[in-house]
């Protein structure tokens, strides 16, 4: 037989063996405070100069990877920010005024939530810049309770001593704003707390964006074992949205689940800007799917009876793949790479009212619902630029996501 001519050998199997070696479950073993570490790709190249005579030359497939692992964070990814948060926004109106506090405004809350955050950071900036959504919007909830409180008190006081109130002194006032900072309840702060994030829910499952649904259901499909979680920096939960996404998700993971971390992180972000570390939000979620991909493992194997490979948090995972799919540069694509995990950026058209490609442009007014400061997004922007070659595949709409999938688990990004 003749041998193939040296040049077309050598062309076959570079296309081949050109493959990335990436364990997406190789624990992390970095700590807070250390410098953060690159995703390197290991290229292996193997040259042939000579063929054995008599040699049959195969042609074969690379070798599919699988999916272990599929995270998505959710606001502006899944469904836009702005109008799900107005929808909430204006559920708190109407919460206050069935409790008994009417005359506000949705613009009131945030106003209010900016103020508080303000406040604190004028005393502490660290306390303040680690507080999550839920402190914020809790505290403005009570500030506008007392002082609708403290003017019902006011006037109370200068109706009973026939005066007016500005006619009241100092001392009075004082003790008057003692009396409505315990005159709140904290039952109804909660209760008002609960019908914002309700009605957040159900405004994100009538925003979910174009697409999101069938790929979702696609992905279940030609994946049938992945194991999809959410990863938010708020209180979203996909699994409270039961018309929607509840079927796909197995688990949710919030920044505000581990107080501790997300201290850290942002008083890492305060102190050495762009290098602060968010993995810590990652490894949690890698630890969940551990616990069960072992427990789906378990199910499956009982049915002949065979052990299973225990997979044990942090010391071994299995060598499945791991994608997160997110809109933000620095949260999303900078922390779940810095973990294993191959990303996929979502930027969508302006029309469909995604705001993260345009949130973190100085020259542009921020969203009317954002409490970020300019220092800190000063420093966002520098790990947006940072995270930015870490980004595997980017895609323009949700209809996409099933084929970035595949791509990346082909190899072939």
């Amino acid at each position: 037989m003749n041998s193939l001519p040296v040049d077309r050998v050598v062309l076959r199997l570079l296309l081949l063996c050109v493959v990335a070696n990436t364990n997406a479950f190789q624990p992390s073993l970095r700590l807070h405070h250390q410098q953060p570490i690159s995703r390197t790709v290991t290229t292996t190249r193997v040259l042939a100069s000579t063929q054995e005579e008599g040699a049959t030359v195969t042609k074969s497939k690379p070798k599919v990877q699988e999916l272990g692992l599929l995270t998505f964070d959710l606001d502006d990814t899944l469904y836009p920010i702005e109008p799900v948060v107005k929808a909430a926004n204006d559920a708190f109106v109407q919460a206050m005024e069935k409790f008994g506090f009417p005359g506000l405004s949705a613009f009131d809350i945030v106003e209010t939530g900016k103020q508080v955050r303000e406040e604190i950071a004028a005393q502490d900036p660290e306390k303040a810049a680690g507080l999550t959504h839920t402190e914020i919007r809790e505290l403005a909830i009570r500030r506008e309770m007392e002082k609708i409180i403290l003017q019902r008190k006011l006037k109370e006081v200068a109706d009973d001593w026939a005066t007016p109130v500005e006619s009241l002194t100092a001392n009075v006032k004082k003790h008057a704003q003692t009396w409505a900072k315990n005159a709140v309840s904290e039952s109804i702060v909660q209760s008002i707390l609960t019908d914002w994030e309700m009605a957040r829910h159900h405004a994100a499952e009538r925003n979910i964006f174009p697409h999101v649904i069938d790929a979702l259901k696609k992905i279940k499909e030609e994946h049938p074992k992945v194991i999809i979680g959410a990863v938010t920096d708020g209180r979203a939960n996909p699994l409270l949205m039961t018309f929607t996404l509840a079927p796909y998700f197995d688990f949710c993971m919030s920044w505000e689940d581990d107080q501790g971390g997300r201290r850290q992180f942002f008083k890492d972000l305060g102190q050495v800007g762009e290098k602060a570390e968010l993995t810590w939000i990652y490894d949690a979620a890698r630890h969940q799917y551990a616990i069960l991909k072992q427990a789906q493992d378990a199910i499956d194997s009982a049915k002949n009876n065979e052990p299973i490979k225990p997979l044990v948090w942090p010391d071994n995972y299995d060598d499945l793949v791991w994608i997160h799919v997110g809109d933000d540069l620095a949260f999303d694509v900078g922390g779940s790479s810095a973990c294993g995990a191959k990303t996929i950026l979502v930027e969508l058209p302006k029309s469909l009212g995604q705001t993260a490609p345009f949130r973190f442009d100085l020259s542009i007014k921020q969203p009317s619902w954002s409490t970020t400061t300019k220092q800190e997004l000063e420093t966002r922007i520098r790990m947006n630029e940072a995270a930015r070659e870490h980004v595997d595949v980017q895609i323009n709409t949700m209809e996409r996501l099933p084929i970035a999938i595949n791509e990346i688990l082909r190899g072939h990004v």
